[in-house]
């Protein structure tokens, strides 16, 4: 039987070793995000805020990337090859991050996006991601703005941001009436992290009684808190709630301190989750004491693989457990979430992948992850921490906690 005219043309071109140019050249033009054939490592590409506003999260979110990828390289790679990180520094600004996932995706030709921290960072890079049919799965950009763009291919692997501050509002209004406050101070950055968080739980202690003493949103931009923390302190209000980071209520409190104001509850967003670096900036332990802070995940959680993430990063990077801020959980927990993903669909396709987040269910070090049509994980829940005796702990719900509040707040030290 005689040879089909190809393969005589394609034997022809061996003899002249041809076909290996072709088979190279083909080799290179495979499906960008999709391969599982090569042998070396796959690119994961994402933006941290390793400069500006958020360098403290940003570093925090780096580490959290950088265990799992540790984590996994250990244990054989994903796919059986090697994971390798394309970091690039966004400096904060959602106009550098546009800029640096675009040369991730067509000059770096990374197979994979992680998103970066911060709802105002997350909306511009899961705008270029769906331009070129990439997932961004994330844990810190949960604002309930990123979630309103119409886009299927963003999956937050955190509790929904507006919901932070449910739990210290379900709380406050739980307390027996002699010892419930009667009125609340809000301040909050401009940001579509914060100010979501603080508008709802403004809404639910209005709707349970707690009066309105102060209300303020102020620009994101600011550096100047003093006249804000002035304004807070003339309202007397009993309760004071902070929609901010690290910097802004750091000063606050500082104000607070040197005033001799002393509310009987204080809670904000972002900022006492820092760990010793959080302690350092108030003054110590003690200025610290009876503080919350919203969460979805603390070291002692009975999560899987959450004891392990624990023990890597106080070998990687000293400290003790408590040290550890929730952002490496959350960008720790994005890893997990993919990792399982790809698995199942034994390919880095995006498309694939998009479609199984959209259907799977997962688990984390946060806990279960199951995501909404919008990308939203409907399986998260939402602790109240408080500083105690210069640890971080859950107080809320009862169900996790490993102490009682306390309310109100010791008088500063």
């Amino acid at each position: 039987m005689s040879r089909p005219k190809g393969s005589q043309l394609w034997g022809a071109l061996c003899a002249l070793g041809t076909c290996t140019v072709i088979l190279a050249t083909l080799a290179a033009c495979g499906t960008s995000g999709g391969s599982t054939t090569s042998s070396g490592p796959i690119k994961i590409g994402f933006t941290v805020s390793l400069t500006g506003d958020f360098s403290d999260d940003g570093k925090a979110v780096e580490q959290g990337y950088q265990l799992w990828a540790d984590t996994i390289n250990a244990h054989g790679g994903l796919l059986g090859r090697q994971v390798s990180l394309d970091i690039l520094d966004d400096a904060s600004n959602p106009d550098q991050v546009t800029t640096d996932y675009q040369k991730l995706i067509t000059v770096d030709k990374v197979d994979l996006l992680f998103g970066p921290f911060s709802t105002l960072l997350t909306k511009p890079a899961s705008v270029v991601a769906h331009r070129y049919g990439y997932a961004l799965p994330e844990g810190s950009g949960g604002g309930p703005s990123v979630f309103t763009a119409g886009l299927n291919n963003v999956f937050d692997v955190s509790l929904p941001v507006a919901s932070n501050l449910v739990s210290f509002a379900q709380y406050i209004l739980a307390l027996p009436a002699a010892q419930r406050p009667q009125t609340a101070a809000y301040a909050t950055e401009d940001d579509p992290f914060t100010q979501p968080q603080v508008d709802l739980a403004k809404q639910m202690l209005e709707q349970g009684g707690v009066k309105t003493a102060y209300y303020n949103v102020y620009p994101a931009e600011t550096t100047d808190f003093a006249p804000i923390a002035q304004a807070v302190i003339h309202s007397g209000a009993q309760v004071t709630i902070f929609g901010t980071l690290l910097p802004d209520i750091t000063a606050f409190i500082q104000a607070f301190k040197q005033q001799h104001y002393n509310p009987q509850g204080l809670i904000a967003t972002a900022g006492p989750d820092q760990g010793t670096q959080f302690l350092n900036n108030i003054g110590g332990a003690q200025s610290a004491e009876g503080i919350f802070v919203p969460n979805g995940w603390y070291a002692e959680l009975n999560a899987p693989g959450n004891a392990d993430m624990v023990a890597a990063y106080v070998a990687k990077y000293g400290g003790t457990p408590d040290d550890i801020s929730s952002d490496v959980a959350e960008a720790y927990s994005v890893g997990q979430v993919v990792q399982q993903a790809v698995t199942q669909n034994k390919s880095l396709d995006n498309a694939k992948l998009i479609q199984t987040l959209h259907s799977g269910t997962f688990t984390s070090v946060q806990g279960d992850v199951k995501f909404d049509s919008t990308g939203q994980n409907t399986a998260a829940t939402a602790y109240l921490f408080q500083w105690q005796s210069g640890k971080l702990i859950p107080v809320f719900p009862a169900s996790a906690a490993t102490a009682q509040p306390e309310y109100p707040k010791p008088n500063w030290p």
